[in-house]
C-alpha cells in the first residue's frame, strides 16, 4: 500500500518570501543560504541573480505537522535535491526524494500551465497527491483533472504568509477522503 504524494514547494508555502522583508513571522527562523552553494546544479536564475546570501524563513515546527499528515512526502521546488541540504535540516526532516524538472525548468507554457504541473502528473504516474505550492491556477487544474487518473489536490498557499494551521487541516481532510487504500497499478 502506497501513502498519497505531499509535492512540496519551498519558496511560498514553508518560506513566506512575500512576507514583510523588515519583520520575520513568529515562530520562523532565518536561515542565509550562499547564492553559489545553493545545491541546483541547474543555475536557478533567483539564487545566481544576486552575491548576497538567499534570506529563507522557515517555522522549524512544519517538519513535525508534515510528517504526521500520512503522506510520502516529495520536494516539488526549484531547490531540488538542494532542499535536502538547506531545508530539511532546519524542520528535521528526513532526505526526500525530489521531483528532476530538467529541461521543463522554467520553460514558459503557451496555454497557461505552470511549468511544474506536467512534471509533477508524470512523476505521480496516477498515485493520489496533493501539492502545496503559490504559484497554481485554474489551468493546472484543468491540466490535472485531464491528464492525472488520481486524486490530485492542488493547494494553493499565500506566499505572504506560508503553511498555516488551516493548509494541514485541509491536508489531512484530503488524505482521509481518499477513502479505499490506494496501491499503484
Amino acid at each position: 500500500m502506497n501513502r498519497p504524494l505531499l509535492f512540496l514547494d519551498v519558496d511560498g508555502p514553508l518560506n513566506p518570501y512575500a512576507a514583510k522583508p523588515e519583520k520575520r513571522p513568529d515562530g520562523y527562523t532565518t536561515l542565509r543560504v550562499p547564492r553559489d552553494d545553493s545545491g541546483d546544479s541547474d543555475g536557478h536564475r533567483a539564487l545566481s541573480a544576486r552575491r548576497r546570501p538567499l534570506r529563507v524563513w522557515l517555522n522549524p515546527e512544519h517538519g513535525r505537522s508534515l510528517l504526521q499528515l500520512g503522506y510520502e512526502l516529495c520536494w516539488a521546488t526549484t531547490w531540488m535535491d538542494g532542499a535536502n541540504r538547506w531545508i530539511a535540516p532546519t524542520l528535521s526532516l528526513p532526505e526526500l526524494p525530489f521531483v528532476d524538472f530538467g529541461s521543463a525548468l522554467f520553460q514558459d507554457r503557451l496555454d497557461g500551465v505552470h511549468w511544474k504541473t506536467g512534471p509533477l502528473v508524470d512523476y505521480a504516474n496516477g498515485r493520489p497527491f496533493a501539492w502545496v505550492d503559490d504559484e497554481q491556477g485554474d489551468p493546472d487544474q484543468a491540466y490535472v483533472t485531464t491528464h492525472h487518473r488520481g486524486p490530485g489536490l492542488l493547494h494553493h498557499v499565500n506566499p505572504r504568509i506560508g503553511l498555516r494551521e488551516d493548509d494541514f487541516r485541509t491536508l489531512a481532510d484530503f488524505a482521509r477522503s481518499l477513502d479505499t487504500p490506494w496501491t499503484a497499478s
